[in-house]
Order: C-alpha cells, then structure tokens, then sequence
C-alpha cells in the first residue's frame, strides 16, 4: 500500500464518521471584565487626565508632570486610578532616577533585586539591551513572586528605545480569575504553589554561587488565588518564570493544572499593550497584573530602568 493511498483512507475514515472529535473548552463571547469593586470605580479625577487604553487594565495619565514633588492630594488621586486601572502610564517625562525613586518611594520601602544589573543606586534596576545582550523577559510572568513578600508594585522608565518593537504587555489576573470555570475556581480554592528563583535566575549562577542564594532566598509557598489586600478582590497568582509546582499534588496532575491557569494571562481580552517613546513611564500593581516584554527588537538599543516597591506576604 503506498503512502498516499493509506493516508487518503486513513483521513476519510476518520472525517466520515467523526468519531475523533475532541472536546475542548471553548470560551467564546462575552467575558466578565470589571475595573475595580463596586462602588469605587468611576469617581472622578480632578488633578489630572485619566485616558483609558481598554476596559478594565491601563490607563496613560495626562497633565501630571513627575519632575516636580507629587503632593498628598496628588497621591492620593493617582493610587486611586493606580487601583482602577492596574498600570498607569505617563509621557514625556524628562526626569532623573533620583527623581524616579522619590516618586516610587511615596508608595513605600524600595527593593533591591540581588539577580539584575545596578542602576545609579542600589535600588535601581538597569535592563541595557543591544546586538550583545537580547530582552530575555519575554514570558508572562509577576515580579519577584519568589520572595516570601513581593513586589507591591514597580516603576519602570525608558531611557532609549529602539526603532521599532519592545512594547510591554500587561494582563489583568483579577479578570482571569473572574472568567475561570465554577468548577477549576472549586478546585485551586485553597491551594497553594511554590515559587522559586532557581529555573531562572539560577541559570546564571555557578553551583556554589546558588547554593548561597537559595540559602538566603527560599523558595516560597504562596496561595495559587490571592485576595488584594486594598480593593479585596481575588487574582490568580501563579507564572510561568517562577511558579514550579503546586503543594500537594502529584508532579503531572500540578504542571497540567499550571500550565492551564498560565495560559490564562495570554486572553487579549484581559490586557493592555503599551508602545514605549523616549522618556515614558509605566507603573504597574504586580498583586494584579502579570507582564510580558516583547522581544522584537534585536539588535537595536533599548535601555530601561526599573524601581520596585516592598510588597506584603500573599493570602
């Protein structure tokens, strides 16, 4: 029998009787997309412009200039919109890293991340990306999920940009929550995974080098849905860059319910995409997004810095 006589009854077999039908979980349609709780979206703004980029996550805010000292009334306005909208976006802004970490610091304690290169102060993150060193923060992921308190949020500048590309994608985990069947929201209830530096960043260490750091950074069981600690709402939190397994199952059955709740960030429908120009900033809540950087723009220039704010421990 030869090749194309087997495959032409082998494909007309099987489309005839349709017995190999898979089924699949389709979610097509409306899905449920809700700023903020109820009651609290929708006030105004007075000091400034707020400018929707989607329903539910982004916003560009206008008429703020973060050369000068922010005030409390000032502050105040923006963590409410930084809670509406989950990552705000300003241009424009000429301003320096010191003025960048005064902003940051309104928010709280800063981080100091023991993993990515030093900006002009410990507290700075630098990514500097050229035909040498390619963006490599191309996976959806949560900041820093592996300290037993991550990131409350960051604080992200660009200094240069490349001609075209290197847009950042930021996906709304609250919505995903939200949209998960009854029946995996029943399951994942209680649940807990364990987040770990070492599949990413351990990569770059010698055997002796992590040795110390898993000493000094231990892998951390956090709750796969974790309840914001302001707006009260629930997010899934779990990502593919540092969550490695979920407590209590076997092996199997948690990377097959990961990689599931993973794909959850990829829905367009839960996202915003920003295009960087010179001097733009974003500042996003890492308790309620995940994040994704386009790598597309090898081997152009693209040079960011990056200030992260001392969250609490998930519940």
């Amino acid at each position: 029998m030869s090749y194309q006589t087997q495959t032409t009854q082998t494909q007309t077999t099987d489309y005839l009787s349709r017995s190999y039908s898979p089924k699949r979980a389709f979610h097509s349609g409306a899905r449920t997309l809700t700023k903020w709780v109820e009651g609290e979206a929708g006030q105004p703004y007075t000091l400034f412009t707020v400018k929707p980029l989607g329903p539910i996550i982004g916003a560009e805010i206008e008429g703020v200039d973060l050369s000068q000292p922010v005030g409390a009334e000032l502050k105040q306005e923006l963590h409410r919109a930084f809670l509406e909208y989950k990552v705000l976006f300003f241009r424009n802004q000429d301003i320096t890293s010191e003025q960048q970490l005064a902003f940051a610091k309104l928010w709280g304690e800063l981080e100091k991340h023991p993993f990515l290169p030093q900006g002009s102060a410990e507290e700075v993150t630098r990514f500097a990306k050229d035909e040498k060193v390619t963006g490599m923060e191309n996976i959806w992921h949560t900041d820093v999920t592996w300290r037993l308190n991550p990131a409350l949020g960051s604080v992200l500048r660009l200094t240069e940009v490349p001609p075209f590309g290197g847009d950042t994608l930021w996906s709304d985990m609250a919505a995903a929550y939200d949209n998960l069947p009854e029946a995996v929201k029943e399951r994942i209830d209680g649940l807990t995974a364990i987040h770990d530096f070492t599949p990413s960043f351990g990569r770059a260490l010698s055997p002796e080098q992590l040795a110390v750091k898993q000493v000094e950074f231990p892998a951390a069981e956090h709750p796969i849905v974790r309840i914001h600690p302001e707006t009260g709402r629930k997010t899934l939190f779990v990502n593919g860059a540092f969550t490695i397994r979920i407590v209590g199952l076997e092996p199997q059955e948690s990377e097959e319910l990961l990689q599931y709740l993973f794909d959850q960030a990829k829905t367009p429908e839960y996202q915003v995409r920003f295009h960087w120009e010179k001097n733009s900033i974003a500042f996003w809540d890492n308790r309620a997004t995940q994040h994704y950087a386009v790598s597309d723009y090898f081997p152009h220039r693209r040079v960011a810095e990056r200030i992260s704010i001392v969250g609490d421990r998930p519940y």
